[in-house]
């Protein structure tokens, strides 16, 4: 999918989009394994590193009870992807128990990382904040310390054409983003 720009930007970052049309192929461990490594790398304040990740492969029955927990809007297509996961955002400092202000930001830079490695090797990936974060919290056995930001789904491309409306639509629509002077100004 082409993307245009004013401004020439790195090809991982043109690459790299949010799919709903995924194939059955399976995405071997070891690739799963480099991903979620290169989200460790992200930055962090004072190398909190506060995120965790859990994840599951479609066919398994860890895969379903993610699933379970997406909103109605997300089970048509992800249940195609290969791996589904939840990031999970550690609320406070682990050395003073103090809230971590910061760490939403940091989860956020470990996903961005995650999902760049991930386009570097023909893996997409189509974060979610549709889906039931008390369900997770209750699946998933978090205390109260750790709070689900976001599911993901993860594989290779499929065909758009296989899925049904409104999705077939949404991935075939262009790429847009918006203009820098709607959000960067120079003072």
């Amino acid at each position: 999918m082409e993307v245009m720009t004013k401004y020439k930007i790195h090809p991982l970052l043109e690459k790299r989009w949010s799919p709903r049309a995924f194939s059955p192929e399976p995405i071997a461990e070891e690739d799963v394994n480099e991903i979620f490594t290169a989200a460790s790398w992200a930055a962090s304040a004072m190398n909190e590193q506060p995120w965790q990740y859990v994840y599951a492969m479609r066919g398994t029955p860890g895969f379903d009870a993610l699933w379970d927990c997406l909103a109605t809007g997300n089970k048509p297509w992800t249940k195609h992807a290969a791996v589904l996961f939840v990031a999970i955002k550690v609320d406070t400092f682990s050395d003073t128990g103090k809230p971590n202000k910061w760490a939403m930001h940091d989860v956020g830079m470990a996903n961005a990382q995650l999902l760049l490695q991930a386009t570097s090797k023909d893996i997409y990936g189509h974060l979610m904040a549709g889906f039931g974060s008390d369900q997770v919290k209750e699946l998933l056995q978090l205390d109260d310390n750790l709070t689900p930001v976001c599911m993901g789904a993860l594989g290779y491309l499929g065909e758009a054409d296989e899925l049904d409306e409104p999705y077939r639509s949404r991935e075939k629509a262009p790429r847009t983003r918006k203009d820098l002077d709607e959000f960067v100004r120079k003072i």
